[in-house]
């Protein structure tokens, strides 16, 4: 359990991605902060799983991502409680897509302030105590997005592509002390989220499920196969072992040979 003793914070963690991550840190011996919205029945489950798993404290936060104030008391209350933080992953994130001249201006201004604004006050308040002990890993949940674009998702790319941009120059701020800035950037992944999305899909076009997954979902990933929250999980659970501590400023594709075309 090489992760006895650490503390993460993971954002958007209650389900998919985010709880992936928080259970693959959780196996390694972290204590941790889950956040995000859900059912709190279910949330005090995975919760208590995760304590169960770990051995260490796991904490849910309901920090609003929209709100730099609740995003530094989630940090501070991790520091008291818990240490830390010594590993922090933005991966809270919503979607919206239409045209341009279409956008909802409030749709656009939520993508923006929970896909990438957040990420930019999550580490600003995580910096100066993993400076201190000289020792940090922050990981982002990017996205095939951060590296191409596809129509009718203009602020979701611009989301990504700066998650990218604040990677590398995060990185290279912190280059000196002991702390890795990297991102992942999975293609589609298997999760409730994207599942929910398959039977409006089949109604709207007229396909059946298979006709939605293969040439909808997956018509860009050459493997025709969706990632799972596991793989993303196991990646980032890498970046935060010493054979990857020269890892920094990364964009770590996980998409199945998209970006590769």
């Amino acid at each position: 359990m090489f992760l006895k003793g650490k503390s993460a914070i993971i954002t958007g963690s209650t389900s998919g991605i985010g709880l992936a991550y928080a259970k693959a840190f959780a196996a390694e011996g972290a204590s941790v902060v889950i956040n995000g919205f859900g059912d709190a029945a279910q949330i005090e489950k995975e919760r208590a799983a995760l304590e169960a798993t770990s051995g260490a404290k796991a904490l849910y936060d309901a920090a609003d991502m929209t709100k730099p104030d609740e995003i530094a008391a989630m940090v501070a209350r991790c520091h008291a409680e818990l240490g830390g933080p010594d590993i922090i992953v933005n991966n809270a994130g919503i979607q919206h897509v239409a045209p341009i001249e279409d956008f909802p201006a409030d749709k656009f201004e939520a993508i923006i302030k929970i896909n990438l604004t957040s990420a930019w006050y999550l580490i600003q308040a995580a910096v100066p105590l993993m400076k201190a002990a000289k020792w940090g890993r922050i990981i982002s949940t990017a996205s095939a997005h951060s590296l191409v674009a596809s129509p009718n998702k203009s602020a979701y790319v611009m989301a990504k592509h700066g998650i990218a941009g604040l990677t590398k120059t995060i990185a290279l701020e912190t280059a000196t002390h002991g702390i890795t800035v990297n991102c992942i950037s999975p293609g589609y992944v298997w999760t409730p989220l994207v599942e929910g999305q398959i039977p409006d899909t089949m109604k709207s076009r007229g396909l059946t499920r298979e006709q939605v997954i293969n040439d909808v979902l997956l018509d860009a990933q050459p493997t025709k196969e969706f990632v799972t929250p596991e793989q993303v999980a196991s990646l980032a659970l890498y970046l935060c072992g010493d054979a990857a501590k020269s890892i920094t400023g990364a964009n770590l594709s996980i998409d199945g040979g998209w970006t590769a075309a």
